[in-house]
């Protein structure tokens, strides 16, 4: 009598999962596959940005990212000589991305220096770091692992600032 209760349980839990399972997965994109994240991520960057290409989208969110979290003389009370720390990108030659970074000191004095990091063949993965004790997030180029850049110390910004760079290397090395 328990034996025949339990298989009819165990088959309407079955069925009742067979059910409702597969409208459930066909919802989730599979992983490593396709997914609609990155189809989504760059049409709402066409739409904020008001362009057509996508390059140029992520491009004009990079730069805004950059001058959001740039860091600024006003963040670093206590350093010894604080400066404001303004970076730029723009595209170079065919997979190669030019970093302008731009240093003010209090006295007025600026100082640039661009710098071109070739993208074929790397990955495109951003990677970044936000130590506690710091004032500084500092995002790392992914051609030899040295710092790169370095903005305001915010997690989030950091992030979003690291997948848009990642997003455009893999447009820049695309062609």
């Amino acid at each position: 009598m328990h034996l025949r209760l339990t298989r009819k349980l165990i088959r309407a839990v079955c069925l009742l999962g067979c059910l409702l399972a597969p409208p459930a997965l066909a919802d989730e994109p599979v992983a490593g596959l396709s997914s609609a994240e990155p189809a989504g991520y760059l049409a709402d960057l066409q739409r904020l940005y008001l362009s057509r290409d996508e390059r140029q989208a992520l491009l004009l969110h990079s730069n805004a990212l950059l001058t959001s979290y740039a860091l600024r003389a006003g963040y670093q009370v206590g350093q010894a000589q604080p400066r404001d720390l303004l970076y730029q990108l723009r595209l170079g030659a065919p997979g190669e991305l030019i970093l302008r970074e731009e240093t003010r000191g209090q006295g007025g004095d600026v100082a640039v220096r661009n710098q071109r990091i070739a993208l074929f063949g790397v990955d495109p993965f951003i990677r970044y770091d936000c130590p506690s004790s710091g004032i500084s997030c500092v995002l790392y180029n992914p051609v030899d692992g040295s710092p790169l850049l370095s903005i305001l110390r915010d997690h989030q910004g950091a992030a979003e600032l690291a997948k848009a760079l990642s997003f455009l290397i893999r447009k820049v090395q695309r062609g």
